[in-house]
């Protein structure tokens, strides 16, 4: 069981997380900025601070973070541009200014196209077209991994609200798309590889209970996934349903 506080458990990903981390007997905080989203039967049970990530003070987060496992950051939307970026850093200011031996295990939320896509380090948030929209994502990882936190980046492609397959049935992939990209792309301009990138995407369309269920898996110090993206996809031949896709593109 780890203490554990959860930026964001208003938001989808923060929602799925913050019931299976009570689900898991998890010492459970949440940090939301309306409490009364919140279900009743969580409100009743888990710590609940309020603030607004995008204007509350780096040290008024530090107190915050205090005496936890674990920080798990659902908050912010791609979509945001520079207002998810500057939350981002003030999260990352916040957990650096705790003394080095009582900073927790983090958890931050990327996407797809933060991956290496091949072994020159090119990502799809380096191919035409995808970079006006993603650019937060790269922003946000240079941050973070200038840092000494102990962090890990979740990447996955769009997530959907359906049930979970488990973590035993999915890919997962550090670093790079936990996906078949053609070897043969290494040599392609970056807008002849965005197609290959791009018809890859519905395997990785995966639920929010598998995201979740993936963070709290690695809550120790220092475990295999510190300091790197981690890649999940849908099992060989599963593909997501493009309507849900279209429906919800923020987190590729």
């Amino acid at each position: 069981m780890s203490k554990v506080l959860i930026l964001g458990a208003t938001g989808s990903l923060g929602t799925y997380v913050t019931q299976q981390a009570m689900a898991a007997n998890h010492e459970v905080s949440v940090l939301v900025r309306t409490p009364s989203k919140l279900p009743a039967e969580v409100r009743d049970t888990v710590v609940v601070h309020q603030a607004d990530l995008a204007t509350a003070s780096v040290s008024a987060l530090t107190t915050t973070f205090q005496n936890h496992d674990a920080v798990i950051n659902t908050a912010g939307l791609v979509t945001g541009g520079q207002t998810f970026v500057d939350l981002v850093e003030r999260v990352v200011d916040g957990l650096e200014s705790l003394p080095e031996d009582d900073r927790p295990v983090c958890w931050f939320l990327g996407g797809a196209a933060l991956l290496d896509l091949d072994d020159r380090g090119r990502r799809g948030v380096d191919l035409p077209g995808v970079a006006s929209t993603y650019w937060p994502h790269r922003a946000n990882f240079d941050r973070i991994r200038q840092s000494a936190l102990d962090w890990r980046v979740l990447c996955p492609g769009p997530m959907v609200h359906q049930q979970p397959l488990g973590l035993a049935r999915m890919r997962i992939a550090l670093d790079r798309v936990p996906v078949r990209v053609p070897s043969f792309t290494r040599s392609l301009p970056g807008a002849l590889v965005l197609p290959f990138f791009v018809r890859r995407v519905p395997e990785m369309i995966v639920s929010y209970a598998d995201a979740a269920t993936l963070i709290l898996a690695n809550l120790s110090p220092g475990g295999e996934m510190s300091r790197h993206r981690v890649g999940l996809a849908l099992p060989v031949g599963m593909r997501g349903k493009k309507e849900q896709w279209a429906a919800r593109p923020s987190a590729a």
